[in-house]
């Protein structure tokens, strides 16, 4: 729309001249009356207004149109001009008043109502910009939009919805209409009419699938399951190639407890090229959490995690590592750990948690290697030096143990649990040391500790 104000800057001078008086002077010829005095100084005021708008000195353009003006105020493009240069200046009132003075000199000119209607948007003037938009539709019916959202701003909703869908039914579905449909929905709550629009839209275009996925989700959010359900099934029955609409069948079948169609539609979901890695990982998800509660189906899970091997996200590498860990299966949960850590290497609670599960399964060596590596990210964190400890003393090398556990018991507060486990880490270091005495000092610190909880 703004396209053509930019054209006609470059006609504007064409535009000008003939309708002005002097558009007929041959300017290699001197004046010799007062007439041609007139013209020499409006073709002077006039260019010069060009020259300031053209390093955006908008005050000393506006005051070389008033001089033309004052001179011959018959062209509107000179008042045109005058309000666009009073609008960089956001001085509205003049913009408003120079720009109806050129709409009264030519009413029907697309670009002075478009210039006038920016001003009244920009003074959140809706009432005036909706009477300046109604004038503009006729010009093109790209003006119909601006015209819908303003019947939304001035909470016109049904005008909104009656004008939209004369466009739907002219130009075919938009995104862009159908955001502003789905905001009158969403302002007024009617969740029947955004329904039976999307039902009318289903049956005037049957084979076009977004219309069934639009309707299928917005009977799941108004809690009409069984609708949204019958939806999903239409669809599958007009398109059985149909990959997307899977995203909906899965949940709809755990529902119903069809375990077998479930998890065929999960399988279709994590294996469609079409469907994208977000949506992928949410059904990974929760078909993690359905397998916990139904564990004979963790074949499943295996085939299908291995099919999305590249499509999981440091999230469902979580919850398959806490599933494997609760199923008491440490190396697989510990497999999908290291995979998260991979992705975040410098996550701190999945550093933790697998170095703790390193120790728990005698991977001693590399505990110790990845503890050292930690406590350089996080030199701070007690619990790194405590499992650089017990790892130290595991794979017998009580004299790194001792520096770490000693370094990290600086560290500690308020945590008697955690010092006690320190000193009984000491406690294993020294006696490796054959350092008897200060063995059991440490043993006896770590119990005093213990005894006081």
């Amino acid at each position: 729309m703004k396209t053509k104000l930019y054209i006609l800057l470059l006609i504007f001078g064409i535009a000008l001249f003939p309708t002005c008086s002097f558009a007929q002077v041959d300017f290699n010829k001197r004046p010799d009356d007062d007439l041609g005095n007139v013209e020499d100084k409006f073709q002077e005021y006039f260019f010069e207004a060009l020259k300031q708008k053209g390093i955006e000195n908008y005050q000393k353009s506006a005051n070389a149109l008033l001089k033309c003006i004052d001179l011959n105020d018959d062209d509107p493009v000179l008042y045109y001009e005058l309000g666009k240069n009073y609008k960089a200046l956001k001085n509205f009132g003049a913009a408003e008043d120079a720009l109806k003075k050129a709409v009264s000199k030519s009413p029907e000119n697309e670009w002075f109502l478009d210039e006038l209607y920016d001003v009244y948007i920009q003074q959140d003037e809706m009432d005036k910009a909706l009477k300046t938009v109604k004038q503009l539709v006729k010009f093109h019916p790209d003006y119909k939009q601006d015209l819908a959202s303003l019947y939304i701003r001035v909470k016109k909703y049904k005008d909104a919805l009656k004008l939209l869908d004369e466009m739907d039914e002219q130009l075919g579905y938009s995104e862009d209409r159908d955001y502003l449909r789905n905001q009158v929905y969403n302002i007024t709550g009617n969740h029947d009419d955004r329904i039976d629009n999307l039902e009318e839209r289903v049956k005037s275009n049957p084979e076009d699938e977004s219309n069934y996925l639009r309707l299928i989700y917005r009977y799941s959010e108004t809690g009409e399951t069984k609708k949204a359900f019958d939806a999903a099934k239409r669809l599958q029955s007009i398109n059985p190639e149909s990959q997307l609409v899977h995203l909906a069948l899965y949940k709809f079948y755990l529902d119903e407890n069809d375990t077998d169609n479930a998890i065929n539609s999960m399988k279709v979901v994590l294996t469609s090229p079409v469907i994208k890695p977000e949506a992928k990982t949410k059904v990974l998800n929760d078909f993690v959490k359905f397998v916990g509660t139904h564990p004979e189906h963790e074949g499943d899970l295996v085939e299908i995690t291995a099919l999305v091997s590249e499509d999981k996200s440091v999230k469902t590498l979580l919850e398959l590592a806490e599933y494997y860990l609760k199923s008491n299966d440490k190396e697989k949960a510990l497999s999908y750990y290291e995979e998260a850590l991979t992705q975040e290497p410098n996550q701190f609670k999945i550093i933790r948690d697998v170095l703790l599960l390193q120790i728990d399964i005698n991977k001693d060596e590399q505990a110790a290697e990845k503890s050292m590596e930690a406590i350089e990210i996080f030199p701070a964190q007690p619990i790194l030096y405590l499992i650089n400890g017990v790892a130290n003393n595991k794979i017998k090398q009580p004299e790194k143990a001792i520096e770490s556990l000693e370094m990290g018991l600086d560290y500690i507060v308020e945590d008697p649990k955690m010092q006690a486990d320190f000193y009984q880490q000491l406690s294993e270091a020294y006696k490796q040391l054959n350092n008897i005495s200060q063995s059991e000092a440490f043993a006896k610190k770590a119990q005093a500790l213990l005894k006081d909880q």
